[in-house]
């Protein structure tokens, strides 16, 4: 009985411990967030050790295997990033985008139809093109497939247990899940953090597969000028543990150490993850 008294208190202060978090980033700022990260020297694309590059060196491969590719493809917590879905558009006849923050959304919906954005993603497309084995001339072209098969940019809320709006979604689920330093950036702690796994597992078909990036040995980033936001901070064996509690099956882990040059000052973040599963 004292167990059963005290679950109702436990919920409560981690519902409240999120409802910090989410006032935090109401203060978030886009542009200053894609400036700390998405530019030189983390997105150097004539070094081969620059955070950038590994990252979608990580996604080509992945999206090249064979087991990779069918209907939908959900990035769950997108941010104002279009990275992470650059080689996977390829694969995939449908792509959703989705965030929690209008701000993101919105940002995502101006390059999408506008073609306008924050940060000038032509580096990125054409780095990817290449990737690929295209001539970086391609790159319009890529960025015009992505933008044909982008369906929706949804809200969405990783500690709903039903993340996305009824009806997002074939009722089967999506075939691929990606997401990129979402999880651990919106979670209070490591017990949020694994159920938030578990919650976006909801999305993915039985058998198809989680592509997850994230943070190792971070506690805060830079979400805006003087705004630092909480972050989980992770290491191998709490993300292949996490993975496993939430019914994942994990099958490939990649780490990145930050080279001294990469720590500028946005983040204490020490390397960076990268997790190909499988939703048993």
């Amino acid at each position: 009985m004292e167990a059963h008294r005290e679950r109702p208190k436990t919920e409560l202060d981690e519902l409240k411990r999120i409802a910090v978090m989410e006032a935090c980033y109401q203060h978030f700022d886009p542009a200053a967030y894609l400036q700390y990260n998405y530019t030189p020297p983390r997105a150097d694309f004539e070094r081969s050790d620059s955070i950038v590059p590994w990252k979608l060196n990580c996604l080509h491969r992945a999206f090249t295997d064979d087991d990779l590719r069918g209907d939908v493809l959900v990035d769950v917590g997108s941010g104002p990033t279009l990275y992470q879905v650059m080689s996977g558009c390829e694969r995939f006849e449908r792509v959703v985008l989705s965030d929690f923050l209008e701000i993101n959304r919105r940002e995502l919906q101006n390059w999408l139809h506008e073609g306008k954005s924050s940060l000038d993603w032509t580096d990125y497309f054409t780095y990817v093109c290449e990737l690929e084995g295209r001539s970086s001339s391609a790159w319009a072209e890529k960025a015009a497939r992505l933008r044909s098969v982008v369906s929706d940019v949804l809200p969405i809320d990783v500690h709903q247990s039903c993340p996305l709006s009824p009806g997002s979604l074939p009722q089967c689920g999506a075939d691929c899940l990606v997401s990129s330093f979402c999880l651990e950036s919106v979670s209070p702690d490591l017990p949020s953090f694994t159920r938030a796994l578990g919650h976006i597992s909801s999305l993915l078909k039985k058998g198809g597969h989680l592509l997850l990036i994230g943070a190792l040995g971070e506690s805060f980033y830079m979400g805006a000028p003087g705004l630092c936001i909480p972050v989980v901070p992770l290491d191998e064996v709490q993300v292949c543990a996490s993975l496993k509690a939430s019914g994942y099956e994990l099958l490939q882990l990649c780490i990145y150490h930050l080279p001294p040059d990469m720590k500028v000052g946005v983040d204490d973040v020490t390397g960076v993850f990268f997790a190909k599963a499988k939703k048993a």
